[in-house]
């Protein structure tokens, strides 16, 4: 049985839906190419596609859409069709948006830094968007979602603790100074998720 989660305060319309959609995806695709231009990667799916895409070399958009798919069940049974929907749009829309960023914007290499911080702000306040609309970026955001509104855990916090497993298996195609940099980002996302998204507060609706 789907999960019914909190509906928003006021329902959104289509065109709502519409433009937050394309306003997230447009923040969640430029804080990975900022990551991914200087060779960083991110915790949840998106870290799992950027390990899938330094392994194996698969364009990252293909990667991010690979990495979502066996997590779809999950979200058609804990938060509903809507919620699922939404979310293989979401996601199906970013592959699209990352792959079209790396074609109409052209990054030198950042310095690691900046593109830590301004890339995992940009990928929190675009996931923030998401969850507004009724809609993650699959993966540990589903779990994230589902364990919030069923135990009361902080969204933030548990995705905090499994983006850090997630970040510490980069040993493994990256070098050490390029994973510590990504733990910088890991955590900029996760605190404006910890910061903004809380129990009690707003939480995305498979219901309008």
């Amino acid at each position: 049985m789907a999960m019914h989660l909190a509906p928003p305060a006021s329902s959104h319309t289509p065109l709502d839906d519409v433009q937050g959609f394309a306003t997230a995806i447009l923040l969640v695709a430029l804080g990975l190419s900022l990551l991914g231009s200087a060779g960083l990667l991110t915790g949840g799916v998106p870290g799992l596609a950027f390990l899938l895409h330094y392994a194996s070399g698969l364009p990252l958009g293909v990667a991010l859409l690979l990495a979502n798919l066996p997590f779809l069940a999950l979200a058609w049974r804990w938060l509903g069709p809507r919620f699922t929907a939404r979310t293989l749009l979401a996601v199906g829309g970013l592959s699209l948006g990352v792959e079209g960023m790396g074609r109409m914007l052209a990054l030198y290499p950042a310095h690691p830094l900046f593109a830590a911080v301004a890339g995992g702000v940009l990928i929190g306040v675009g996931l923030l968007v998401f969850f507004r609309h009724g809609a993650s970026l699959g993966g540990i955001g589903v779990l994230a979602l589902h364990l919030q509104r069923r135990r009361g855990w902080s969204a933030g916090a548990l995705q905090m603790a499994i983006d850090a497993a997630i970040v510490a298996a980069a040993f493994a195609v990256v070098d050490a100074r390029r994973v510590a940099w990504s733990v910088v980002g890991t955590v900029a996302v996760n605190l404006v998720l910890f910061w903004n998204h809380r129990p009690g507060r707003y939480a995305a609706s498979d219901s309008g």
